[in-house]
């Protein structure tokens, strides 16, 4: 029996977003798990001022309640594959590894050394990319700074810090923002990084499962009432509600109009995909664009496959899978989202519609 594969969990979130803090909770309540934390970096505001006592010389911490912390002083997976050698040998005992990533890390390469690298993977398993957002300094980050928008695009969970230190009505604007860069994300508010393990641990956001979870109020402005059964995608910039200069305020809060880099945006349909022709195109848009697309996924409805299909990829990696069979009276429909920077949005659109049968 092959030793089951070891999660691993991506932090991420600008500098001051807390993830420190929420490392800290995480590593210190008593869920009797035994976590290893990797840090990108060594940088001012690290665990290692109140929890540990010790020679930052040594690379690997043992921690009283169990835990582990290092530091990365060569590459992630060289790192890992020490990790996973001394668990082998008994020298180290966890369960589950998390990777805190530095303030202006982009995400995307760690997440890739899960894919690429086989002897990572025969070790891990990236369960999911979490991302702290201080909505107290976001706005201004999100406009300024490429990587805060990247890390909001790559996530699977985005958590709200210092909420207490702004109104209702700048979480509701900074929410809204958020959710048009990633629909995919559950967005929730953090106090001090007081999180149940659960919303942290076991988010399968890197599993090939059946469902897509898309904000469900994404989707409901996405439609405009049209159900032609061919594929609708809107990034809502062109929603006639968003049309305001950059930076204008509008009557709604909700409707606070920023242009941002990183955009996702649905394509669905009813009639069922060519399997050659989406392989084909998809093959086509991830060699040109890969770099600039950051999450997608989809479950497709293919053409002569009583199962539907799964995909999903990172960057320039694209996987895909056999999921379930078609229920009986199940509606059968493709739902594909993608998270990107500057995709061209009607080539992608217009292309999967032109894959359909």
């Amino acid at each position: 029996m092959t030793p089951s594969l070891i999660p691993a969990t991506i932090l991420t979130g600008f500098l001051g977003s807390g993830k420190t803090t929420l490392l800290k909770r995480v590593l210190t309540e008593a869920h009797g798990q035994k976590i290893a934390v990797i840090e990108n970096e060594f940088g001012e505001e690290n665990i290692d001022n109140d929890i540990l006592v010790a020679d930052t010389n040594e690379q690997i911490i043992q921690m009283s309640n169990g835990c582990i912390c290092c530091t990365i002083r060569e590459d992630l997976r060289a790192t890992l594959a020490d990790l996973a050698e001394k668990r082998r040998k008994g020298e180290l005992d966890f369960e589950r590894v998390v990777i805190e990533t530095t303030g202006v890390a982009d995400p995307g390469p760690v997440a890739q050394t899960f894919f690429i690298d086989d002897e990572v993977a025969a070790s891990f398993q990236l369960d999911s990319i979490i991302t702290l957002v201080d909505a107290k300094h976001a706005q201004q980050q999100l406009d300024t700074r490429q990587e805060a928008r990247r890390q909001a695009g790559f996530a699977d969970r985005i958590f709200l810090s210092k909420t207490d230190l702004v109104g209702a009505q700048d979480i509701d604007v900074l929410t809204h923002r958020l959710r048009h860069m990633n629909p995919r994300a559950p967005i929730e508010s953090v106090h001090f990084g007081q999180v149940p393990i659960d919303k942290v641990f076991d988010l399968k956001g890197f599993n090939l499962n059946a469902k897509l979870d898309i904000d469900p109020d994404f989707l409901k402005a996405d439609d405009h009432g049209h159900d032609h059964g061919h594929g609708h995608g809107h990034d809502h910039h062109h929603h006639h509600d968003h049309d305001h200069a950059h930076g204008e305020h509008c009557d709604h809060p909700h409707h606070h109009h920023h242009d941002d880099d990183v955009k996702s945006f649905v394509f669905r349909a009813d009639r069922p995909f060519h399997a050659e022709r989406l392989e084909d195109f998809l093959g086509s848009i991830v060699q040109v664009y890969g770099p600039k697309m950051l999450r997608y996924k989809g479950v497709l409805y293919m053409k002569g496959h009583d199962r539907k299909v799964i995909f999903q990829g990172v960057h320039q990696l694209m996987g895909s899978d056999l999921g379930p069979k078609w229920t009986p009276g199940e509606k059968k429909q493709s739902k594909m989202v993608f998270i990107g920077i500057d995709l061209p949005r009607d080539i992608l659109l217009q292309g999967l519609e032109q894959c359909l049968s």
